[in-house]
């Protein structure tokens, strides 16, 4: 069976990106301060869920990656997986903040400086890193073991859950399968997709 990111070619910097540029339409729809508050906590979920996803299958897969690959690798994924944890902390709090509470606004701040100062470091560094040190054939691969973490991932930031394989490997599909059973029986939107289709 052919792997998806093979046909297209995608590699796993492709990928990636994709969910950046994805996150960043969602935080300026936030950041407009636009529709209602019902509205905003479900956007705020949204982009939850997709940082959630997005962290775990980078620490499960491009973090050991880059240790491997890169002369100080070991410092470089320190550094990504500590902009996680403080904004999987941020996320934790602004989950439990209703959107007409000031803070509300102050923890979304926090959360969109922390994150693209995240992506502008991958974008600019990492990921051009990356391309050059590891084989094509392999960040294919990765874009396709990321796609299928993405998949099982907890949709919810679980700061004090490990961050590093193989204990995130083993824990985050058990994880995952919680929150969409949480998310499921609450109507909590995570993805754009469900978003659009309880708006209908």
């Amino acid at each position: 069976m052919t792997n998806p990111q093979t046909a297209t070619g995608e590699d796993v910097v492709d990928v990636l990106t994709a969910d950046h540029r994805e996150v960043e339409m969602l935080f300026v729809e936030l950041e407009s301060r636009q529709g209602t508050p019902e509205h905003r906590r479900q956007l705020a979920d949204v982009v939850i869920a997709e940082l959630v996803r997005h962290s775990i299958a980078e620490e499960a897969y491009v973090y050991p990656t880059a240790r491997k690959a890169l002369p100080d690798g070991d410092q470089v994924a320190d550094h990504e997986i500590s902009e996680h944890a403080d904004a999987e902390r941020t996320m934790k709090e602004l989950e439990s903040v209703d959107p007409s509470d000031p803070r509300f606004d102050q923890l979304l701040s926090h959360l969109t400086s922390t994150i693209r100062h995240h992506i502008q470091d991958e974008e600019s560094d990492l990921f051009p890193r990356l391309r050059a040190a590891v084989a094509r054939e392999e960040m294919v691969e990765l874009a396709g073991k990321v796609q299928a973490a993405k998949k099982s991932a907890p949709t919810r930031p679980h700061p004090a859950a490990p961050d590093r394989p193989p204990a995130n490997k083993l824990l985050a599909p058990g994880a995952g399968l919680v929150d969409r059973l949480r998310d499921a029986l609450s109507g909590r939107p995570t993805s754009m997709e469900k978003l659009r289709e309880k708006q209908r």
